[in-house]
């Protein structure tokens, strides 16, 4: 099995997978205030569950005993952060921002992604050579 304290890091939030998250976070947070009051507790509300699930698995996968539990919790972040991108495409479709205003978060979730399936690649890769 493969423990995070294998890796020399001793805390979720060492991970820069964790920190992405968390700027994600709040850049979302401060995009949605744009949204019309309406939809506070409609589309805004999915939107902060969403990407505040993406760090909070990493950080519950981080705190599991197992790599295997890891990688699930890893999968479950990547999930959250694909229905962020959901809500993001799903606001330019109803005309509540342009393709263009949201371009840097766009790239945001992509690098975020890029390195959640970087992770998990790299702990399936330590449990079979263990």
């Amino acid at each position: 099995m493969i423990n995070c304290k294998t890796m020399k890091i001793k805390s979720f939030k060492d991970l820069e997978i964790y920190q992405l998250s968390v700027v994600l976070a709040k850049v979302i947070y401060k995009l949605t205030e744009k949204l019309p009051r309406e939809e506070k507790f409609i589309i805004r509300d999915q939107f902060i569950r969403a990407v505040t699930s993406i760090g909070a698995n990493i950080a519950e996968g981080f705190g599991r005993d197992t790599t295997k539990e890891f990688i699930k919790f890893l999968y479950n972040s990547r999930g959250s952060l694909m229905e962020v991108e959901h809500f993001l495409n799903l606001s330019i479709e109803l005309n509540y921002f342009k393709s263009e205003e949201i371009k840097e978060i766009e790239n945001r979730c992509d690098v975020l992604g890029i390195k959640i399936n970087n992770l998990i690649r790299s702990l399936k890769q330590r449990s079979i050579t263990s």
